[in-house]
């Protein structure tokens, strides 16, 4: 039994894998990561191994912690085992996120040009073709950081909250920043998918990440909506270690 745990800027996400069923999920804030963990391993007393993906560097008290648990624990890194081929220039740099989301897309897409888009704080678009290779992608500001940019590097446009204007021709400046927001986003998003096609026949679009509810039905193009794509990629890499260790 796995213990998945991807740790963000603010909030980590856990999730408990049987193989490949999903047991459990929660959502909460680093100041509580011990105590979470804690419970879980209480309650989930079968699990043996747990990986963990950070964005930010853990503090030194929960590496001590992770160290001291009774069961195996892994840190996803560039140097981790893979089922791809890494291409990317400079594979020290790519996010240990990206990584875990091309063995997701590997794993349940064998064989298949796909192209993995990630929408959170950040726009993120991996692409691995159906020879299991990773050629890279791109990144872009996310849907919220779009919002407070405009808000905190201008002298009087407000924040606002995420919205889709019924016009694309925003007729004040509350909708015209709806407008360039999010029909700017959508509007990239399927233009990077466009240009994918146009490459690569045969293309499967998956989109995940916060914003995917958000998202997924004002898309033109046709894509799978997973939302806990990144969590079952990291449970893949733990199990690929598993067998390949």
């Amino acid at each position: 039994m796995n213990l998945i745990v991807d740790a963000g800027n603010t909030y980590v996400k856990v999730a408990v894998f049987q193989k490949d069923n999903m047991l459990f999920y929660e959502s909460f804030k680093k100041e509580v990561f011990q105590k979470k963990i804690e419970k879980i391993l209480q309650e989930y007393v079968k699990i043996d191994r747990m990986i963990t993906s950070s964005v930010t560097t853990l503090s030194s008290d929960t590496q001590q912690f992770l160290q001291n648990l009774r069961i195996e624990v892994h840190t996803l890194t560039h140097q981790t085992k893979v089922p791809f081929q890494n291409t990317y220039a400079t594979p020290k740099t790519l996010g240990v996120d990206r990584i875990a989301l091309v063995v997701a897309a590997v794993t349940k897409y064998p064989k298949q040009n796909v192209l993995v888009i990630d929408a959170g704080t950040c726009i993120t678009y991996d692409f691995k073709t159906d020879k299991e290779v990773y050629l890279g992608g791109g990144i872009s500001p996310g849907i919220q950081l779009r919002y407070k940019t405009l808000n905190l590097l201008t002298a009087n446009l407000p924040l606002l909250e995420p919205k889709m204007p019924e016009n694309y021709i925003g007729n004040s400046t509350e909708n015209a920043i709806h407008s360039g927001v999010s029909i700017g986003v959508i509007t990239e998003i399927d233009g990077i998918i466009d240009r994918y096609k146009e490459q690569f026949e045969h293309l499967t679009v998956i989109l995940t990440g916060g914003d995917t509810n958000f998202l997924a039905k004002r898309l033109k193009n046709t894509i799978f909506a997973n939302s806990k794509f990144l969590l079952e990629g990291l449970n893949n890499v733990l199990e690929y270690i598993r067998y390949n260790d």
